[in-house]
């Protein structure tokens, strides 16, 4: 297969194009906060052992690290995780980065918690997919651990949908053009760099999930107790809601 006939998420260029966009300086500055706050949500004990699985460039895992818990960081974008490595280095941090499909990666039993953050699920064409990579979150963790996702929930998506528009990245405009697929079940995004040369693009589907449907989803993947909440402070899943955020604990 070569990379053009690949699905978006399996192709290198994407991530390529799409890392100035998900890894700016805002987003970086973040990470703090949203480790703090999941962390709270967690009730997770100091120097557990965490997955974080679609790590990306690390800024998780490097929060987490700094903070004295025991980090494993797994991505299937081998630059982010030369970045999220370097990183690391430089903060004289040990997180084990590694480059593996969140379809097929486990550690069986190890995890204290695996997190999977800024909506790093529902990417793939065939829904037993993203079943099989719950399945693996959960066969990661210890019996009584807890999984923890922020990804983003057809309820707010429909409050909140934006057709159209447009922002400005490392001095590059990008458009941004959405539309809501198959009766509420993906939504497909078209991006276009502007930045003084020929245009560049990218497009991404991603299947949306209610709040029900995840739960349900995830009691049928191997987890109990599920706790839903509309944001990473913890406030609740209703007409407030900004994300999806998932609590839940392996049995």
């Amino acid at each position: 297969m070569s990379g053009s006939d690949k699905p978006w998420y399996d192709r290198d260029s994407f991530w390529n194009f799409m890392a100035p966009l998900l890894f700016d300086g805002n987003r970086r500055a973040c990470a703090e906060e949203e480790v703090e706050l999941a962390v709270n949500l967690m009730d997770l004990r100091p120097g557990a052992t965490v997955l974080d699985l679609c790590c990306g460039v690390g800024r998780h895992a490097v929060e987490l690290a700094c903070r004295g818990y025991l980090v494993t960081g797994v991505d299937r974008t081998e630059q982010y995780l030369t970045e999220a490595r370097a990183t690391a280095a430089e903060e004289g941090l040990d997180i084990d980065f590694i480059h593996a499909d969140m379809r097929v990666f486990h550690l069986p039993q190890t995890c204290d918690a695996v997190i999977n953050m800024f909506t790093s699920f529902g990417f793939f064409e065939d829904p037993d997919d993203d079943r099989k990579a719950l399945i693996n979150m959960a066969k990661s963790l210890k019996p009584g651990g807890v999984m923890f996702m922020d990804t983003v929930g057809k309820e707010p998506l429909a409050t909140d949908f934006v057709e159209k528009d447009w922002f400005e990245v490392d001095g590059a405009y990008i458009l941004r053009e959405s539309s809501v697929l198959d009766d509420w079940s993906k939504t497909r995004s078209r991006y276009t760099r502007l930045s003084g040369g020929p245009p560049e693009y990218a497009e991404y589907t991603l299947r949306l999930f209610s709040g029900t449907e995840l739960k349900t989803l995830l009691l049928e993947c191997g987890f109990e107790d599920v706790e839903l909440f509309g944001s990473l402070a913890g406030t609740p899943y209703d007409h407030t809601a900004e994300r999806l955020v998932v609590v839940a604990r392996k049995p």
